[in-house]
């Protein structure tokens, strides 16, 4: 946003201050200045108005001329040394002295040439930075008096800034706005615009408006619309001021009338749209939702096609503006225009927001509507309009003001204490300082000891918290002011970080294991993740404010996403086949949100390959152990918890090809691996299997201390092997049963020896084993570190354990 130097000193008065020091104040507040440039003349020292009093030959050179030029009525007149030929005895010209700097950086210095010196210079306007004529002198009309700063003779310079305003900041797209912040800043008085026609006197009856009414059909995007009616005003080039207001800051003056809704959109930040009252068709103007496929044609003179989400400002007839955007050619105001009605109001920021990114329409207008314009503001802006008109344009207000809907409520009063402001801040200064920066920004501050009630102004809607007024003093006071202090906190290097140093664990395995890593938004959306999640609470997950509207929750799972790469992929061919992720999932628990860390992983088998040769399948197997080795990198006990089966429900895992092992809130993790459901591989258009697994850890598990780990010499000595054979039901999962024996096994064999190793050899079913049975066979193996285990005691051991078996578990052992 452009913002004259100019402009704004009928606001606040900057003349001590420099643009450099504007500037900088300016950054300091939060508003980045991207460029200052200068119009017209810049500020130059030592360069004044001077008379040529003689002209004589340079006796050495041909085309100089050496002149005697007074600059000062008293003193004796200065010898310059001239090449130019377009001046006469008696002009007056501008002079640079000695000492002074031209634009450019040209420094002025005495100087001597062939012979003869010189003693500072007059000026081309090339050398003034007024022009491009670098031949002659700058012929100064009108006699201006001798001795006179050049600056005086051209006042029109001015100094621009190009400030970056944050979004959240919209009453700062106004030129009152950056007065109201550098008043506050320097410690300054802010003028407002003061308003001729009296708000308190407007009559509410009395002779016919140009229209007969406004009808609000949007009441939800339009809470407030006034229109004014003005008769028999003359459309004529605007002033000379006003037009180089609008010219400094990159606006082109039209007529009058538009220019001052142009100039008091600038001055207030209100946008304001002046109608010609002859081209409103049935005298009525009609505030309601666009039909579908309806047509406009904006002041650019392109048709725009409209639809039902967008707000129009209609007559009986037809549209005439995109509310809030842009007007049409319909009901412009130009040269054969006598009568206006002049629009003000405040429209809902969605959804003008909206409308113009649908229609790929930026204008000054929607730039502040869609940000929030001050709801209290449109009045004001009116009768400022309506003051210029009168004063530029002449005519007469005729009928009553013509309301529909009312101000937006904005009061909101913010409970605070000076002691929690110290607190954020981390350094002492008086409640006095505190005071004085709130109602310098304008705030209502109402005190009892210690706890204030702070009332923000109504063009503030950034500000509703205690911690807002925190930053907003801070902001006002100078982080440059800040005094220093040594900061002592326990730190972390990021790679010693348990989170930071497993997700890289991870990362480097399964890399390695040929997947690729993929990384994904954090949200995805309700309807996905209320289908897949469905036992999830989602309301703690959703977003106030979404971006999008398949992004409206927190995610819960990796999975949905790897899913995604997977079906792009697909869809490409690019033949990825292999994906992982590692990031951050979050979990409703007992109405709080938890987040985890989470690593997945998916692969996809096709229905179809055109390989060569044949390589072993990717199985569930072949994902368990993958989940193994990322548990155990994680510091988790898998085996000691053993793995139960998944139920199916709404569970995107395949009931009877999928497990899982561990929950959040007894073991801190949970873990799943097999085969996803056929119906979640179907919904992404994905033709085959796809398998895969998904760990979910609390970050706290991380944090646990797990003692300290020592090491253990391997054994020299070979092992002993036993066979068992348990029959067991049939639904029973084989690991279930291998846990349970390992744990009977290590208690009965105690510090006598170790068990080294549990693992399934045979499954069998048919006959001899009941019918809804099946027997697994397992294979014991037993190691000691310090000598050969005999058969004796092995089976001791082996005979103890068949006999618990036998009395502490329903299983029977298959001879």
């Amino acid at each position: 946003m452009l913002i004259s130097l100019n402009w704004l000193g009928n606001y606040i008065d900057l003349s001590d201050k420099t643009g450099e020091e504007i500037a900088h104040a300016l950054n300091m507040l939060g508003f980045e200045v991207e460029a200052v440039g200068e119009t017209g003349l810049p500020q130059l020292e030592k360069v004044v108005v001077g008379q040529v009093l003689s002209r004589d030959r340079h006796p050495n050179a041909d085309r100089l001329g050496v002149c005697r030029v007074t600059v000062d009525e008293t003193d004796a007149p200065l010898q310059n040394l001239c090449g130019a030929s377009n001046y006469r005895v008696g002009d007056r010209v501008p002079v640079a002295l000695v000492g002074s700097t031209l634009p450019g950086g040209h420094k002025i210095d005495a100087t001597e040439l062939r012979g003869v010196k010189s003693f500072g210079m007059m000026c081309s306007p090339l050398e003034m930075g007024l022009g491009e004529d670098h031949e002659g002198l700058l012929i100064l009309d009108g006699e201006p008096e001798i001795g006179t700063p050049i600056n005086r003779v051209f006042p029109d310079s001015d100094t621009v800034f190009d400030l970056e305003v944050t979004p959240n900041r919209p009453d700062c797209l106004s030129h009152l706005g950056i007065g109201r912040e550098l008043a506050a800043y320097f410690g300054k008085e802010l003028v407002y615009p003061e308003l001729k026609t009296d708000p308190g006197h407007l009559p509410s009856t009395g002779p016919s408006a140009l229209i007969e009414g406004v009808t609000v059909l949007s009441p939800e995007n339009c809470p407030n619309y006034i229109a004014y009616s003005i008769r028999g005003v003359k459309i004529a080039p605007s002033p000379d001021w006003l037009q180089g207001y609008l010219r400094a800051v990159d606006q082109r003056p039209i007529n009058n009338v538009v220019d001052i809704t142009n100039f008091v959109l600038l001055e207030l930040g209100q946008p304001l749209h002046a109608f010609d009252a002859n081209k409103i068709g049935g005298r009525e103007i009609i505030v309601r939702q666009a039909q579908e496929g309806e047509t406009i044609v904006t002041l650019d003179n392109k048709e725009r096609i409209l639809n039902s989400d967008m707000l129009v400002i209609a007559d009986a007839e037809k549209p005439l503006v995109v509310a809030g955007v842009m007007g049409s050619v319909e009901a412009e105001v130009d040269e054969n225009t006598v009568d206006i009605v002049l629009e003000s109001a405040y429209f809902n920021p969605p959804n003008i927001r909206k409308t113009s990114r649908r229609l790929g329409l930026s204008s000054d207008s929607s730039y502040r509507f869609e940000r929030g314009v001050d709801p209290n503001g449109a009045d004001f802006a009116a009768l400022r309009a309506i003051d210029l008109i009168m004063e530029m344009a002449g005519g007469e207000r005729v009928g009553p003001v013509i309301q529909t809907g009312a101000e937006p409520a904005v009061e909101r009063e913010i409970a605070i204490s000076p002691q929690y402001i110290r607190n954020l801040a981390g350094f002492d200064f008086p409640d006095g300082r505190i005071r004085e920066v709130l109602r310098a920004l304008e705030c209502a501050v109402r005190e009892r000891d210690d706890h204030w009630k702070v009332e923000p102004p109504s063009w503030r809607g950034d500000l509703y918290r205690p911690a807002d007024l925190a930053e907003e003093f801070l902001r006002l006071y100078g982080s440059d002011r800040i005094p220093d202090a040594p900061v002592a906190m326990s730190g972390m290097d990021h790679r010693d970080a348990p989170v930071a140093s497993l997700a890289r664990q991870h990362s480097r395995y399964l890399a390695n294991r040929h997947f690729q890593e993929c990384i994904n938004y954090s949200l995805r959306s309700e309807d996905e993740i209320s289908r897949w999640f469905g036992h999830l609470d989602l309301d703690p997950l959703r977003l106030e404010n979404p971006i999008a509207s398949d992004q409206t929750h927190l995610r819960v799972s990796l999975i949905p996403g790897l899913l995604d790469a997977l079906k792009f992929n697909r869809a490409r061919d690019t033949g990825l086949e292999r994906v992982f992720e590692v990031g951050n999932i979050f979990h409703e628990r007992e109405r709080r949100v938890y987040e985890l860390f989470s690593v997945a992983f998916l692969v996809f088998i096709p229905d179809r390959t055109t390989s060569w040769k044949k390589r072993e399948a990717f199985d569930f197997y072949s994902a368990k152990s993958i989940m193994e080795v990322l548990a155990k990198a994680a510091g988790l006990d898998i085996e000691s918890i053993g793995y139960r089966t998944v139920d199916g429900g709404g569970s995107l895992w395949l009931q009877g090809h999928s497990a899982s092992v561990g929950t959040l809130t007894d073991d801190g993790f949970e873990a799943q691996i097999g085969r996803l459901r056929f119906k979640v591989v179907k919904e992404w258009d994905l033709e085959g299997d796809v398998l895969g697994g998904s760990l979910e850890i609390l970050p706290a598990k991380l944090g646990e201390d797990e003692g300290l780990v020592t090491y253990r010499p391997f054994s020299q000595f070979p092992p002993a092997a036993k066979d068992l054979a348990l029959v067991v039901d049939e639904s029973l999962l084989a690991e279930t049963v291998r846990c349970q024996l390992g744990k009977m096994a290590r208690q009965v064999a105690g510090k006598r020896f170790d068990l080294e190793a549990v693992s399934v050899f045979d499954v069998y079913k048919g006959e001899g084993i009941p019918k809804g049975k099946k027997s697994l066979a397992f294979n014991l193996r037993f190691r000691a570190n310090d000598r050969t285990l005999t058969d004796k005691e092995v089976g001791e051991v082996f005979s103890a354990l068949q006999d618990r078996v036998e009395a502490s578990t329903p299983y029977r052992i298959r001879n």
